[in-house]
């Protein structure tokens, strides 16, 4: 799309004489993408769901947000990965059983491939696969909802090697299918596969599929994906599965500590967060937990829990179906089981306040929360179920909405409301966002910067 014509709407909405806007397209055209990020896995370039990008809006215009270009898809919950001048999504067509390997290029949404696969589904929500892919280098890893994982060159989509995990590790498959997002460390992939004999978690060579390493045994893998995180001077591999929070050297699988945390449905799935030296959970039933790792980063006490005095019915807390908060020293800000945007107490899990503006009351509420850089600002962009994008600022005094605008068409009936379950990537100065009909990408830049 001519570029004029995609930020047109953003000079209406400054007010920017047409003459004006001309050469705004003119310097933005020669800035071009030297100062973009990318967005190349779940959670972004450090798997921590923060946006780092400097240059962009502040305040969205009312309305519609004007895309710079859709490109249609199939139906899945599956978010987009940013890498390299491509988008890479994953999709379903129903009838045929096949989950898809889509790329697109970042700046027009031309389709550049797609790989396609037989997968006949047997898991609950059906709609297709569920985790974002994984982009290192010149390869991209998929992991399908049933259990397919390829590693593809990301220019052509050619096949480098495959697996399927129920053959492959004896993986029992979760009731809502596999939805923990592949990670690269070093030379390893490693891949939450919830398989049998000690593979709840596997690691292969990421360039011939060889398998490295297996650990863990549960009967239940969760849907939560795994985090490289660094305490007492270590890196370690956080994986909370359906009994325990467990840390292993991602070296070899070795269990460096355990923490038991019984889940009902096994329904871990927000991303472990880290502060400091301590680590925060949160779970729809069970509700959330605070661990201490000691000063060598491997003696975890649970500092604070409120499992024993909540529910997801009634609770003062935050029961986390799907999205993660956001941990700062003072308080965490996250959304609770039923809608709620609340704001805990970090030392003590006393909830602060709450609020229902950014979302909606209903089980299974969802929203997800994206900081813009470190939090210094405290400002944070907020993509909701409804398929609305709003900026707002958020601290122990309150939530402060800063603007709304709709992003993308909700199309998934959920508890009689439409919904949109699918994380956003934030790259390139823009917001890429994908509902069960399209992929879009719109401008975030600010008048003057980037694309």
């Amino acid at each position: 799309m001519d570029r004029a014509l995609c930020l047109g709407p953003w000079f209406r909405v400054l007010g920017l004489p047409p003459l004006c806007a001309a050469a705004m397209v003119c310097l933005l055209s020669s800035a071009g993408s030297l100062r973009a990020d990318d967005w190349p896995q779940w959670g972004g370039s450090r798997r921590d769901i923060v946006w780092r990008e400097a240059g962009v809006v502040e305040k969205l215009p009312a309305g519609v947000l004007p895309r710079v270009w859709s490109a249609p898809i199939g139906a899945g919950y599956a978010g987009p990965a940013v890498a390299a001048g491509r988008v890479f999504v994953t999709d379903r067509l129903a009838e045929k059983n096949l989950e898809r390997v889509l790329c697109f290029a970042a700046d027009d949404g031309k389709p550049l491939w797609k790989h396609q696969y037989d997968a006949p589904y047997g898991i609950s929500y059906p709609l297709g696969p569920r985790t974002t892919p994984t982009v290192d280098g010149e390869r991209v890893y998929t992991l399908g909802a049933v259990g397919h994982l390829f590693c593809l060159k990301a220019e052509t989509g050619e096949v480098v090697w495959s697996k399927y995990l129920p053959d492959d590790v004896g993986t029992k498959l979760p009731t809502w299918g596999l939805a923990a997002a592949p990670l690269i460390e070093g030379d390893q992939v490693i891949v939450l596969a919830g398989g049998e004999n000690g593979a709840l978690v596997v690691s292969f060579d990421k360039l011939t599929g060889a398998e490295r390493w297996r650990a863990l045994n549960d009967p239940e893998v969760g849907y939560c994906p795994p985090v490289i995180l660094e305490f007492g001077g270590r890196r370690q591999l956080i994986v909370w599965h359906a009994s325990h929070v467990s840390s292993l050297d991602p070296t070899s699988g070795k269990v460096l500590w355990e923490v038991p945390f019984p889940l009902q449905a096994a329904l871990c799935v927000a991303t472990p967060r880290q502060i400091g030296n301590r680590l925060f959970v949160t779970s729809f039933y069970e509700g959330p937990m605070m661990i201490a790792l000691g000063a060598d980063g491997v003696t975890p006490t649970v500092l604070w829990t409120t499992a024993s005095g909540n529910n997801d019915l009634k609770n003062d807390s935050i029961h986390s179906i799907m999205p993660t908060p956001i941990v700062t020293d003072d308080f965490i800000y996250g959304i609770s089981s039923y809608g709620q945007l609340r704001c805990l107490k970090t030392d003590t899990g006393e909830m602060v306040w709450e609020t229902l503006d950014a979302t909606g009351q209903g089980r299974w509420w969802n929203a997800f929360l994206i900081p813009h850089g470190e939090m210094s600002g405290r400002r944070v962009y907020i993509a909701n179920e409804q398929g609305e994008l709003i900026t707002a600022e958020l601290s122990g005094g309150g939530y402060r909405e800063i603007s709304r605008a709709q992003l993308i068409e909700p199309l998934q009936p959920i508890q009689r409301r439409m919904t949109v379950w699918s994380h956003p990537a934030f790259a390139m100065q823009s917001v890429f966002a994908r509902n069960d009909k399209e992929l879009i990408r719109v401008n975030l830049a600010e008048v003057g910067e980037g694309n």
